[in-house]
């Protein structure tokens, strides 16, 4: 769904509307809808699919984030796509990318930007909804202008689980789901790279007005209440 209304083409061809430079005048509608928080985006009469509704999900490692995401997608019909989870897969795959990745995070480092950027397109070209949950990245600026880069949209909401460090290594270590990752030594690296290079890009959406902050410290449903008004709010205002 995702390649069709990207790309336009084959579609656009074989639309029998007499809208003068079809391809050019939905790419427009894109770029001006896409920006907008809260907004639907729809490309209204010209085509009768929708062009994807795009949240970041962001947080320190046991932030709570995964669960959250869980729930947001139950309730308001979003695709979760989580690129840690992405990422895991790639490494089970026993590919060379996954190999280069494993290694990059027992280091504590940030896997390359084209690398997670491609595994999260691939996802959804493949997906038939258009709302998408993008769970875990950007972690860095260099991952917020390969996204939109690669991907060619703006996420139109981003979510940021703002949790105490103490409370996400103490969360982390008690999960105990045998991740690569989930050691004291590694998690402490997770989480100082994470303060470094995630901070801009929570400082660039509060500019573009994109940033809903989320108290991560309570229990899930408290938590999740949080979330919910946000996604109420984009609901009411289509």
């Amino acid at each position: 769904m995702w390649k069709r209304i990207a790309s336009l083409s084959p579609l656009v061809s074989s639309s029998k509307s007499t809208l003068p430079n079809q391809a050019s005048y939905g790419l427009n509608i894109w770029k001006s809808l896409s920006t907008g928080i809260c907004t639907p985006v729809r490309y209204g009469n010209l085509l009768k699919e929708k062009t994807p509704f795009i949240t970041f999900v962001l947080g320190g490692p046991g932030s709570g984030k995964g669960t959250q995401c869980i729930k947001i997608a139950q309730t308001f019909g979003f695709t979760h796509l989580s690129a840690g989870d992405l990422l895991r897969r790639e490494i089970l795959s026993n590919s060379e990318d996954g190999t280069m990745i494993l290694n990059t995070i027992k280091e504590g480092k940030i896997v390359p930007s084209e690398v997670t950027v491609k595994l999260i397109k691939k996802e959804m070209e493949s997906s038939e909804n258009y709302k998408f949950l993008i769970d875990g990245f950007p972690r860095s600026e260099e991952n917020r202008i390969a996204f939109e880069r690669i991907i060619g949209a703006e996420p139109n909401v981003v979510l940021f689980f703002d949790c105490p460090e103490e409370e996400m290594v103490k969360r982390v270590l008690n999960r105990n789901e045998g991740r690569v990752d989930d050691n004291i030594d590694t998690i402490k690296k997770r989480l100082k790279v994470f303060s470094s290079l995630n901070l801009p890009v929570i400082g660039y959406y509060s500019k573009r007005g994109k940033l809903r902050t989320i108290n991560a410290v309570g229990t899930v449903d408290e938590i999740f209440e949080q979330v919910r008004a946000v996604f109420t709010e984009c609901e009411a205002m289509k």
